[in-house]
C-alpha cells in the first residue's frame, strides 16, 4: 500500500466530497487524514489516504475533474508515523480590520519563537478579519510570545488572544 496527498480544488457544489470520497473507497484507500472547506465559493480539500499507486487513483479521479471545473491531484508521501506532540499547544485568535500582512506578522512572531502553525483558518466577512491557528509553543515560551503577539497585534490595529488549547478537543 501507498500513502498518498491529495488535493481537490475547484467550483463548489454539492457532492464533491461524496463522489471523491466514494472513488477512493472503491479503489479500497483508507481515508487517514484529511481537512476540506469552502473559500469564497470555491472547495478545497486536502486529505492523505493509504492505498493503491498513484497512477491508479489519479485515474479514478480523472472523471471528476473532466468537466473542468475541479483540478484534482495526488501525490505519493513518505509516511512519518505517529507525529509526536513537540511544543504545548495553544489557539491564537486575532480580529479586526481586514488589512495586508496580518497572517504574516502573526505568524512571524510565532516562527521567531520557535512555534509551529499545526492548523490556520481566516474568514473575512465585511471589513471584519478573523484568524484561528492551533499553534505548538516550545515549552515555557508562552508568556513571551504573548506579549510579541500583544506587541505586533497593537501595530496592526487588531485584537488577539493566546490561550492554552484543551488537547481533548483539537
Amino acid at each position: 500500500m501507498n500513502e498518498l496527498a491529495i488535493t481537490v480544488i475547484g467550483r463548489d457544489r454539492p457532492g464533491i466530497v461524496a463522489d471523491v470520497a466514494e472513488v477512493l473507497a472503491r479503489l479500497g484507500a483508507n481515508l487517514t487524514d484529511s481537512t476540506m472547506t469552502r473559500l469564497r465559493g470555491h472547495f478545497a480539500m486536502t486529505l492523505i489516504c493509504v492505498g493503491p499507486a498513484t497512477a491508479e487513483v489519479e485515474a479514478a479521479l480523472a472523471p471528476l475533474a473532466a468537466d473542468g471545473q475541479l483540478l484534482a491531484t495526488v501525490r505519493a508521501v513518505t509516511p512519518d508515523g505517529a507525529t509526536p506532540l513537540t511544543g504545548e499547544p495553544y489557539v491564537l485568535a486575532v480580529h479586526g480590520a481586514d488589512r495586508m500582512g496580518i497572517v504574516a506578522a502573526m505568524t512571524r512572531v510565532l516562527a521567531d519563537a520557535g512555534g509551529n502553525v499545526t492548523d490556520l483558518s481566516t474568514r473575512l466577512t465585511g471589513s471584519l478579519y478573523v484568524v484561528v491557528a492551533e499553534v505548538e509553543l516550545p515549552p515555557g515560551s508562552s508568556d513571551e510570545v504573548a506579549g510579541r503577539l500583544t506587541r505586533t497585534a497593537a501595530e496592526l490595529g487588531v485584537g488577539v488572544s493566546l490561550r492554552p488549547a484543551d488537547p481533548d478537543l483539537l
